[in-house]
């Protein structure tokens, strides 16, 4: 492995779907929250808006409610190059048109220290996922009403 990255935690992303291009801003405070705690980097933060007849646009990140003022210009810069077109292409196909979307790649720095900690062991990540929250509630309800 590149020594360089020996000390690099697992890397996420999520593509939030906004319904409408109603961006409320309400969960950029958290995020802020999360890298000034040494939680979360941002690696690369783009958003896009799907039209009605399935056109993509790219959004800048400093205007995202498209009213001229700048909104969130504290995630100007979060870009490494990691999204590509084909990555913009494949969350575009995930949003319904009418609606916008935003992706975010993160390094989870939190793991970081035990990922390295497993990598110099010798050992290797063979499988990872993310359970879907909506079927986690579903189960946790479906079970506490079982006789």
């Amino acid at each position: 492995m590149n020594e360089k990255f020996e000390g690099t935690g697992p890397i996420d992303y999520l593509i939030v779907e906004f319904p409408g291009n109603h961006m409320t801003g309400e969960g950029f405070p958290l995020l802020v929250d999360l890298v000034d705690r040494g939680i979360i980097r941002i690696l690369d933060l783009m958003f896009i808006r799907k039209e009605e007849d399935g056109s993509v646009t790219a959004l800048e990140i400093a205007d995202l409610t498209g009213d001229g003022e700048l909104d969130f210009t504290v995630f100007e810069g979060a870009h490494s190059g990691l999204l590509g077109q084909d990555d913009l292409e494949e969350a575009a196909a995930a949003v319904e048109p009418g609606n916008s979307a935003g992706l975010l790649v993160y390094e989870n720095l939190w793991a970081a220290p035990f990922a390295a900690a497993l990598r110099r062991g010798g050992a290797e990540l063979v499988a990872s996922g993310r359970l879907d929250m909506q079927a986690v509630l579903a189960s946790l309800d479906a079970a506490e009403s079982a006789p």
